[in-house]
């Protein structure tokens, strides 16, 4: 399987948003450069030493699910679609966001799509990044 993340053009996971605040403080908080950690091939920025440490500590742990990247899309569409980092849910000790801006020139927050049949929608994305990320 191969590391795929939802990056910004500096290679920053999620914008450089700290994936241990998500389940630490339940909130989406900006990290910074000055706390960082590299995994996989990816940066992730943490808003403290303490939340890097952790971090680094148990990596696994911490990263979203389906790389950072929109989690309905990767059910619905197959697709590795960039979400809105301040969009998420936690469930089963799993990270995942969501896309939440305008599309087609309308409002979609794909969460409120995902929780209409979380179950299947959760299965099919597991199958969906299996997909995603086999070496070819």
């Amino acid at each position: 399987m191969m590391a795929l993340w939802n990056t910004n053009e500096q290679g920053v996971v999620l914008g450089g948003y700290d994936v241990v605040s998500y389940f630490e403080r339940n909130e989406a908080v900006r990290g910074s450069a000055d706390h960082s950690a590299d995994f996989e091939g990816a940066t992730f920025w943490f808003s403290s030493d303490e939340n890097r440490r952790k971090f680094q500590e148990d990596p696994t742990r911490f990263t979203p699910a389906y790389g950072g990247f929109c989690a309905f899309a990767v059910a619905a569409k197959g697709a590795a679609v960039p979400c809105d980092p301040r969009t998420f849910k936690i469930r089963d000790g799993r990270l995942f966001l969501f896309y939440n801006d305008f599309h087609e020139g309308r409002p979609l927050n794909t969460a409120v799509l995902w929780n209409k049949d979380e179950r299947a929608m959760l299965e099919q994305a597991d199958r969906n990044w299996e997909t995603l990320t086999a070496r070819p």
